[in-house]
């Protein structure tokens, strides 16, 4: 079994200040730590670069230069990634969203903020931000993306999803307050498969000082760093995957060819399993990815590897270009790369949101480099 471990990165990590025209190191880094979900990061591209070429550049705020009375709204799409590939979400539908919750709490926001940083997520932010003038906070609420609404480290903080609103492309909305944050994800995953399996959700507004309190900082910045890692890897005829695990802090588990892969839309998500036949120091070998929108374990020899929360990232043999779980295909060559998750995901609570026994599989959490999670439990 391949094991190769990257060597760690050394320097200090360029800040992002400002996001202008050319979104392409920023989306194709979200997709890398959209670990195969989040959305097609192309098509968020296009659109928060339309938004910026329309509307101007977005200011970035680091969350240390964030006042504690901010009112900071996240937007994001929700919803099966493979529904998007043909129904396109709307530039307005983001701030729409943003305007539809700021009425109903009758504040004036001040910051967006990203829910996660996988995926068309991490630019959907851009989008409503451009249109409305407000700057996007480096950070996001899980360090990597998650398929559901209370999957993020503000429920560890007891920080309430709702109210919370959702807007699709014919000019519905609707504003949600639940229980807690469990029920919000039922009531808006209910109401999404009505709008077409795809919406666009403003959840979580929260202070300058919640956000201090449960955001993984840098997140924007990590995404360019990585995008710019992966092409000046292959600008210089160097190993991109190499290049991306070293960024991520992670390990090559597996390389081969896609065999066959099981995928279905089911209750508004993305499921499904992918068989990868093994090649080069892997050759003899199987393993298989399970996914939920997002990868969520993968099995080498019939041997759990790595589990969520930890992340489990599919990138393309040769180029080191993401692939998400829609785009695996048959005859596809990979390299399967796992990486640590933020700490916080490894308490006992955050087992609980997003460890492996949330989504039915009968084994404790496996970090990325083999080891049993301190706080996993069977």
């Amino acid at each position: 079994m391949s094991t190769t471990e990257a060597a760690p990165v050394v320097g200090t990590r360029r800040r992002l200040t400002e996001i202008g025209p050319d979104c392409s190191a920023l989306a194709r880094g979200a997709a890398i730590l959209g670990t195969g979900g989040g959305g097609d990061p192309y098509i968020g591209r296009l659109l928060a670069e339309a938004a910026v070429r329309e509307h101007g550049p977005v200011p970035v705020v680091a969350v240390e230069d964030l006042p504690d009375d901010a009112v900071v709204l996240n937007v994001a799409m929700i919803g099966a990634p493979t529904v998007m590939v043909e129904k396109l979400p709307s530039a307005g539908q983001f701030a729409e969203a943003i305007r539809s919750l700021a009425t109903h709490l009758g504040v004036t926001p001040t910051h967006i903020a990203c829910i996660e940083v996988g995926g068309v997520n991490s630019t959907s932010p851009i989008v409503a931000a451009a249109e409305l003038g407000l700057p996007v906070i480096d950070a996001d609420a899980m360090g990597r993306a998650f398929p559901e609404v209370q999957m993020v480290l503000p429920t560890l903080s007891g920080i309430s999803a709702t109210p919370m609103a959702l807007a699709d492309e014919k000019g519905n909305t609707a504003v949600f307050d639940t229980v807690d944050n469990r029920w919000a994800e039922r009531l808006a995953r209910t109401a999404t498969v009505e709008m077409g399996c795809s919406a666009i959700t403003a959840q979580y507004a929260m202070s300058g000082a919640q956000v201090k309190e449960s955001y993984v900082r840098g997140s924007l910045s990590r995404c360019v760093e990585l995008g710019e890692a992966l092409a000046d890897a292959r600008a210089a005829n160097e190993d991109p995957v190499a290049a991306v695990a070293a960024v991520l802090g992670g390990t090559v588990v597996f390389e081969g060819k896609v065999a066959d892969v099981e995928r279905k839309t089911v209750t508004g998500f993305a499921r499904g399993t992918a068989r990868i036949v093994g090649s080069g120091p892997d050759t003899g070998l199987e393993a298989r990815l399970r996914f939920q929108n997002e990868h969520l374990l993968v099995e080498v020899a019939g041997s759990v590897r790595t589990t969520t929360p930890d992340l489990i990232v599919t990138l393309d043999a040769e180029t080191g270009e993401p692939i998400t779980t829609e785009g695996l295909r048959f005859g596809a060559r990979i390299r399967v790369v796992t990486a640590p998750a933020d700490e916080r995901w490894h308490s006992a609570g955050g087992l609980g949101l997003a460890g492996p026994t949330y989504f039915g599989y009968d084994t404790p959490a496996v970090r990325h480099d083999g080891t049993v999670s301190e706080g996993a439990t069977r």
